[in-house]
């Protein structure tokens, strides 16, 4: 017989079992009783963890949060040159995404937007802070010449992450048809292309 999960363990469980159930039948219908069901545990064990169900969301969010932030750590060390490494930060964001399918329907639930500020509030940390990865390596681009020197940097880090939100979206709506990362990194070629172009077009 296994022996008794740590506490630690059990709610690294229920948050996986949240995330698969989010995906599995969406988070606004995704219950508690749900979550007790799929991990074998009765719901009331599952509120010894968790208090509300606010607070298992939080933890969702903070789960998420730490996971993005490592990968996000881990592209960057991995790419020395800053075209590299906005690819990479692009990168291993779609990837996560691929990974965590339910993350697109989490952000745009109605548990995120309208019951749980809390959770609203991490992942608009989290937003800004990818972003604001995104706006140093545009920089160091701009810096080397290889950006277009009137475009904001911050702007253009806005129109990327904007890029990977709209390509979940896609990918989410489209049951999922199509490669997610192969094709978010063939549109963020095309954008840094256009990025990348002469300020000033020849004549004629």
């Amino acid at each position: 017989m296994a022996g008794r999960q740590s506490t630690g363990d059990r709610k690294a469980q229920i948050v996986a079992e949240v995330l698969r159930l989010a995906d599995e039948i969406g988070p606004d219908r995704l219950s508690t009783t749900d979550v007790a069901r799929a991990v074998g545990l009765s719901q009331p064990a599952i509120f010894r963890h968790f208090p509300t169900k606010g607070a298992l969301w939080l933890a969702v969010a903070e789960d998420i949060a730490a996971r993005l932030r490592q990968n996000w750590t881990a592209a960057e060390s991995q790419a020395a040159e800053p075209d590299a490494r906005l690819k990479a930060l692009i990168g291993a964001q779609l990837t996560a995404i691929a990974g965590t399918p339910s993350l697109p329907s989490i952000l745009f639930s109605r548990e995120l937007q309208v019951d749980n500020a809390a959770l609203r509030d991490v992942f608009r940390g989290l937003l800004a802070t990818f972003q604001g990865r995104l706006v140093a390596a545009l920089r160091d681009q701009q810096a080397s010449g290889d950006l277009r020197r009137d475009v904001a940097t911050e702007d253009a880090a806005m129109l990327l992450a904007s890029l990977v939100q709209g390509v979940a979206i896609r990918w989410t709506l489209g049951a999922r048809g199509f490669p997610i990362v192969e094709e978010g990194l063939r549109l963020f070629d095309l954008q840094m292309t256009l990025l990348r172009a002469q300020e000033d077009a020849p004549d004629g």
